[in-house]
């Protein structure tokens, strides 16, 4: 491996103890103290043509990892191989996060003080409810790794970010005359979340991480990038 985590007290999944799988619109795996890689988008920024091919390609995939195309196909799935369920999972992100990077929406988040609102929040309580290892924000969505004490804290603490945001975020809005949307939703509910499974998928997602913020633009900005030492 060519790089080295300065971070040599992570926790990584482990298959054999317990976990929990649960669905939204997107699968959610937790385990107690497990890295997780974590992306959320705002409300606006997968239009209904996009959301109509994540759909069509969801189809595609479940027929090529051999699933029928009907209303048991999450309870078939959650029987499944760990293998199986990493790989669908996976290959449902890499097609959801393409349309992220088409930047359609109102892209926010490329002002630099709406991107500092969400870097803040995230590191505000790093090191008490969860451990942040890397964050980038993007003009439409946010991509993080971070461990949390247990599997409840995960989907709490990811509702409790976007909350707050979303409310700093809004009355920055408000204050220029600005409207998000007609229901005020700022962030989409759900996200996207992956445990992450040994040192080498940690180091993966570090310089996917790292990858984005250059693409963006965003090496120069600390308050939309971050990667601890």
């Amino acid at each position: 491996m060519s790089e080295k985590s300065p971070l040599s007290d992570l926790q990584f999944f482990d298959r054999t103890a317990e976990y929990s799988v649960s669905w939204r619109r997107l699968p959610h795996w937790a385990q107690a103290g497990t890295v997780c890689f974590i992306t959320w988008r705002t409300a606006d920024s997968l239009p209904v043509a996009a959301i109509r091919r994540l759909f069509n390609k969801r189809q595609e995939l479940l027929l090529q990892f051999g699933f029928q195309q009907n209303a048991d196909w999450k309870t078939t799935l959650d029987s499944s191989p760990v293998s199986i369920r990493t790989k669908l999972h996976w290959a449902f992100f890499e097609t959801w996060d393409s349309e992220l990077h088409n930047a359609a929406g109102a892209c926010w988040l490329r002002e630099p003080e709406l991107a500092e609102i969400v870097m803040k929040c995230l590191r505000h309580f790093d090191g008490d409810r969860y451990v942040l290892t890397d964050a980038v924000i993007m003009p439409n969505h946010v991509h993080l790794m971070a461990a949390f004490r247990n599997e409840e804290l995960l989907l709490k603490q990811c509702t409790s970010w976007k909350r707050f945001t979303a409310t700093q975020i809004n009355r920055w809005l408000k204050d220029r005359k600005i409207s998000v949307s007609s229901d005020g939703e700022f962030w989409q509910t759900d996200q996207f979340d992956h445990l992450v499974r040994d040192e080498d998928h940690f180091v993966h997602f570090r310089h996917y991480i790292r990858e984005n913020a250059t693409q963006a633009g965003l090496d120069d900005r600390p308050n939309a990038h971050y990667s601890r030492q």
